[in-house]
């Protein structure tokens, strides 16, 4: 997590920014680019992009959780451990790509319209290591601090500057 919280409109206006970043990335490289790893233990865009996709299922669902109960409980889940139990890495660039942008549109519907108080809504993650306490607003910007240099690291794999 960063050292500074991050205002909500910064954290929103991030939320919005990373789908349109990774889209220049696609329309500017090959299938080819995106599926390349750029040096032996390094991944491809297709990979990055794959990882992301985990990072928002996990932490958009704690989300979500967090605004649909009063305080929850939620165990932790690893996103390299989620990923396993999907096919993201399989997928080629555009159809994962547009299956994040829907994602990314449906947590915007949710979280755009909150007042600033919701952001503060809480929950208890168990599960690595003693029990925390967690806001919503923690687990956006988790999001959004997480992705702004994978999504560098995209472009880099693919051979795109953005």
């Amino acid at each position: 997590m960063a050292d500074r919280q991050l205002e909500i409109d910064e954290i929103l206006d991030r939320l919005r920014d990373a789908p349109m970043q990774m889209a220049i990335v696609a329309r500017e490289a090959t299938p080819e680019q995106l599926r390349t790893t750029p040096a032996p233990d390094e991944w491809s865009a297709v990979d990055i992009l794959a990882h992301l996709r985990a990072c928002a299922d996990v932490w958009g669902s704690c989300i979500e959780q967090i605004l649909a109960e009063d305080h929850p409980t939620i165990r932790a889940i690893n996103p390299r451990r989620w990923i396993k139990q999907t096919d993201y890495r399989e997928l080629e660039f555009q159809p994962s790509l547009d299956a994040f942008i829907l994602q990314r549109a449906e947590l915007m519907t949710i979280v755009e319209p909150l007042p600033v108080a919701a952001y503060a809504r809480t929950a208890t993650i168990t599960g690595a290591g003693r029990p925390l306490e967690r806001t919503l607003r923690s687990f956006a910007q988790r999001l959004v601090v997480h992705e702004r240099p994978h999504i560098r690291q995209m472009a880099r794999a693919a051979n795109v500057l953005l």
